[in-house]
């Protein structure tokens, strides 16, 4: 049975009909590039205009004074190295709680089959119906006062990496994958007297690769682009992640500086997308298949 498409394999045989297609899909392609593109253009031009270039109405496309030091006086003025630094350990210490703690929630649901399995599972993807800043209160109060150990964790790493392992999409999404393992693979396994644990570690994450690649990068970005939360919970300049501390620190620097820090802040995970692209792909659809 034929394709059906908006235009007809006879209609885009014929000159006209070709010549409209290709129109067509430029203006798409070309508005969907502008819209993305276009402030991603304005952030990285910005940065090396000077400071009466860059409050000029209307805005010019490319930078008449060139000024290349203004990333550098960015680096200097406001500590991005120590910021950088912050949010690395911020970062990866998160990743390392994600990998352990959702990949073990994941595989229990999945292959332990535990009581209540489903209904658990449900209440957690129920949580991304609700916006995040509707929970900002009521975690707030947590990590004022954790119940039990009653630790206040504000200015400590434990505030950004306790709240960022519940991430019922990273467990779903690891879930998913792990429903799509060929159970005979694991009962291999097993019947060689492998425990769950062993199971997990020797056969399963070997080839989960690529879904964990795609945890991780999630993980990263999450903690990363996050401002909000580190900015109510950090108050200590010395502690802040990088967004936070450009935004601390923007008081008195010029325009284009500013630009210019936030360019540099951009710039990892960009090149992150760019390098991993690849594998975000595979990893988002390598569950999506059994067999």
């Amino acid at each position: 049975m034929p394709t059906r498409t908006l235009i007809s394999s006879a209609q885009l045989a014929k000159p006209r009909g070709k010549a409209l297609y290709r129109i067509v899909f430029a203006v798409v392609v070309g508005g969907f590039t502008l819209v993305f593109l276009g402030p991603l253009y304005w952030l990285v031009s910005s940065g090396f205009k000077d400071a009466q270039e860059v409050v000029r109405t209307p805005p010019t496309l490319v930078p008449e004074t060139f000024t290349p030091g203004n990333h550098s006086r960015a680096w200097e003025v406001m500590d991005l190295s120590s910021l950088l630094l912050n949010t690395l350990y911020y970062a990866f210490g998160a990743l390392a709680f994600q990998l352990v703690l959702d990949v073990a929630a994941a595989y229990s649901l999945s292959r332990l089959r535990p009581v209540l399995g489903k209904a658990i599972l449900g209440m957690m993807l129920a949580t991304l119906m609700i916006p995040a800043t509707v929970l900002v209160v009521p975690q707030y109060q947590t990590v004022l006062d954790v119940p039990v150990v009653e630790r206040n964790l504000l200015n400590t790493p434990w505030v950004i990496w306790l709240p960022s392992v519940t991430n019922a999409f990273n467990i779903f999404l690891l879930k998913r994958f792990f429903d799509s393992l060929p159970k005979e693979l694991l009962d291999a396994a097993a019947m060689d007297g492998a425990t769950p644990v062993r199971v997990l570690w020797s056969v399963v994450l070997p080839i989960s690769r690529p879904v964990l690649g795609v945890v991780s990068i999630f993980a990263v970005v999450g903690v990363w682009k996050d401002f909000l939360w580190p900015m109510l919970t950090l108050p200590d300049p010395a502690k802040q992640t990088l967004n936070v501390g450009i935004y601390s620190l923007s008081n008195g620097v010029p325009v284009n500086v500013l630009i210019a820090a936030l360019t540099i802040s951009s710039l990892p995970t960009l090149i992150i997308f760019l390098v991993f692209q690849r594998n975000i792909m595979s990893g988002l659809t390598a569950g999506g298949l059994k067999g």
